[in-house]
């Protein structure tokens, strides 16, 4: 492992299971992060899941509280969104995935939810407090959330994703986390990008 996945190793002892998945997006195996997702996602998981989750957040919060201030209007997210776009996707997002599990596993799936529309970037002028106040927040939803999950992570979902499809309770969850690091690893290379240019 290249010194530029360092915070990959770092992050893997606190979320194996979401960087084993995600390890699949990174190598370009699609399937296998399928695959990953689903064998770690049983059930039980949820208690797991949840605390590897506050894992992947603490990641997102460390790197926001690190960047330089002029790095945040740099491009690097998807669609070379900058830092405010990329972390403010990722909170709503987190929070999204998981509370939509968690009507599933409740049987309170609205019969009108719409599909789930990737790529909205958040608010470009968020500051640094801003970020981190949303990040917290969306891992207290996730936490609330969690506890419909619970017994429930092999139940079926209606949520459709363009680009995930359908996947179960439990494997939203965690694929939460899988979509976590994928703009984790966006925002490392900002952060990489400002340290060069200093």
């Amino acid at each position: 492992m290249t010194d530029r996945y360092a915070w990959v190793a770092a992050l893997e002892p606190d979320a194996p299971d979401i960087v084993a998945a995600w390890r699949g997006i990174d190598e370009g195996q699609f399937l296998s992060v399928r695959r990953e997702v689903r064998r770690r996602s049983g059930d039980g998981s949820t208690p797991r899941t949840v605390e590897q989750l506050a894992a992947t957040a603490a990641a997102l919060r460390d790197v926001v509280d690190r960047l330089p201030g002029d790095a945040f209007a740099m491009p690097g997210g998807e669609g070379d969104w900058n830092v405010a776009e990329a972390v403010g996707h990722v909170a709503t997002a987190r929070a999204g995935l998981v509370l939509a599990a968690s009507l599933a596993a409740s049987d309170r799936w609205p019969p009108d939810a719409p599909t789930v529309v990737p790529g909205i970037p958040g608010p470009a002028s968020a500051d640094r407090d801003a970020l981190v106040r949303r990040m917290d927040q969306s891992q207290r939803l996730i936490e609330r959330s969690a506890r419909a999950i619970a017994g429930h992570e092999l139940d079926r979902c209606l949520l459709e994703h363009p680009l995930v499809g359908r996947l179960r309770c439990g494997e939203w969850l965690l694929f939460a986390g899988v979509h976590d690091l994928m703009h984790l690893e966006q925002l490392h290379g900002i952060e990489e990008t400002a340290a060069r240019a200093e």
